[in-house]
């Protein structure tokens, strides 16, 4: 038998906005304004999106890779479950990812947000363990610095 261990990794990005922390907060927090920079995407196309913005609450984001992908025609499903929630401070989910419905990987993810300098400083900490076929430790980390960047349409950039 031929087991691929899985992999683990820690990985923390920090990225400033010009907006007060009570707007990068709202950013993840309200369904509409989080679904435009989370849910949406030119490498996909939306199935299904839902977020439940409480702890205990839950997100899950269903999606088909367009051509050009590297996975074209795959169905992913991303789903949180909110550990902890602080209002304009800290946010903590558990977030699995599935491709095929196939389980890829799970991750811990805390999100700190605090005043810096008359804007905010969000630093993400992502702790995950990725399974067979996952797309690892590099390309994720390069997704979630896309979907900060993506925020700053939302709320502005410093």
């Amino acid at each position: 038998m031929n087991t691929v261990l899985p992999v683990h990794d820690t990985f923390e990005i920090e990225k400033r906005y010009s907006a007060a922390p009570a707007a990068v907060y709202q950013a993840f927090a309200e369904r509409e304004k989080k679904r435009r920079w989370y849910a949406e995407s030119p490498s996909h196309e939306q199935l299904a999106y839902s977020l439940d913005f409480r702890v205990d609450g839950g997100e899950e984001l269903t999606a088909r890779m367009l051509p050009g992908t590297p996975i074209a025609g795959a169905t992913l499903r991303w789903s949180s479950l909110y550990a902890e929630i602080v209002p304009n401070e800290r946010i903590v989910f558990f977030q699995t990812l599935d491709v095929d419905q196939r389980r890829v990987s799970g991750a811990l993810i805390t999100v700190l947000i605090s005043p810096d300098a008359g804007g905010t400083c969000v630093r993400l900490t992502h702790q995950a363990v990725y399974f067979e076929g996952a797309d690892g430790p590099e390309i994720r980390k390069m997704g979630w610095e896309h979907l900060l960047e993506s925020i700053a349409g939302t709320v502005g950039q410093a």
